[in-house]
């Protein structure tokens, strides 16, 4: 009955945690849609630092309360992690520039297949035939949901390969840093939020002058955008702490898999909000067989033997202080 108790605790735990993270990643896509289409801030790098800014008050705060006890993470960690995660912002910015819609989303879809790689060489882990047939049927749902035309040429093919590497590296990263250095979400946070917005408020004006050329500094600062960019990062707080969470608690395999019913979600919001593009019945017939996939790949990895490491788990540096703000990350050998 124990076991009973704590494996139904712990459903309630994740489903609230991917609960979490759809509703904040949708939200935030509808608010800055909003905030690009209708009043023109266009600069998203410089808005990504300015996430990462209010996300580093955050935890400033909950730390300064005393639910964020201090911990430790080695500085060349940390260079590592902040590398590939600002690779991904600019990548996935510039691949969009240069890219078509079509392939900008199959080099989102290659994103799954990447992170399996890493798995299976870095963590040593295994795949049942179940969970790899899964995965396909997710990649060939929202495959036929979201990619139209499809054009490519060199620079753009270059730009989509660093983003969908640099992004796979940072997901992985953040599973691999938490089962490592018994590191919580808020604690993770605490350690690379700073740096994000440091390098990206640094970086940010000059690579959106150069993809919009528009001066962030004389953008037309009315109170009605400040208002969406103030709601933006507060969004955004929630929306990289939940992927923190969610990641920690599965792999980034299970977060980019499950992730795509927020592509689901947001074709549908977009539907309802914006109203410009209809639900014609590829997107529908797509959106059923992408459902189906997710619901076979939970079943199919969750069994035994759909998805083990064939090593023991990762020594940890340290240990959990009690009393701190932090998120059971179940790291056993099952994922």
């Amino acid at each position: 009955m124990a076991l009973s108790s704590k494996a139904d605790q712990k459903a309630a735990v994740d489903a609230a945690a991917w609960m979490f993270n759809v509703v904040t990643s949708v939200g935030i896509i509808i608010v800055n849609k909003a905030l690009m289409a209708t009043y023109g801030f266009s600069f998203a790098t410089t808005l990504t630092g300015l996430h990462f800014v209010t996300t580093t008050l955050m935890t400033v705060i909950l730390r300064w309360l005393g639910y964020i006890q201090s911990s430790h993470l080695p500085f060349h960690e940390l260079l590592k992690f902040v590398f590939f995660a600002n690779f991904s912002i600019v990548g996935m910015n510039v691949s969009l520039m240069w890219n078509s819609v079509g392939f900008y989303q199959i080099a989102k879809l290659s994103m799954i297949p990447v992170s399996c790689f890493l798995e299976v060489v870095l963590d040593k882990m295994r795949y049942s035939r179940d969970t790899k047939l899964s995965i396909g049927v997710v990649l060939l749902g929202v495959g036929v949901c979201t990619v139209t035309d499809v054009s490519v040429n060199t620079k753009g093919f270059v730009a989509a390969l660093i983003a969908v590497w640099s992004t796979s590296l940072q997901q992985y990263y953040v599973h691999y840093l938490q089962r490592k250095y018994s590191l919580s979400s808020f604690n993770l946070l605490g350690h690379t939020a700073p740096a994000q917005a440091g390098s990206l408020l640094l970086l940010g004006p000059f690579l959106d002058y150069w993809m919009t050329h528009k001066r962030v500094d004389a953008y037309d600062y009315n109170p009605v955008a400040v208002m969406f960019i103030i709601l933006s990062c507060t969004i955004a707080v929630g929306t990289n702490l939940s992927q923190f969470i969610c990641i920690g608690r599965f792999t980034a395999v299970s977060f980019q898999v499950i992730g795509h019913m927020k592509t689901i979600l947001v074709l549908i919001m977009g539907f309802l909000f914006f109203g410009k593009e209809g639900l014609n019945l590829q997107v529908v017939i797509g959106m059923v067989i992408a459902v189906v996939g997710m619901i076979w790949y939970g079943n199919a990895s969750s069994k035994p033997g759909g998805k083990e490491r064939r090593s023991h788990s990762l020594p940890t540096s340290r240990q959990h202080k009690h009393g701190s703000l932090s998120e059971s990350t179940e790291m056993d050998g099952k994922v």
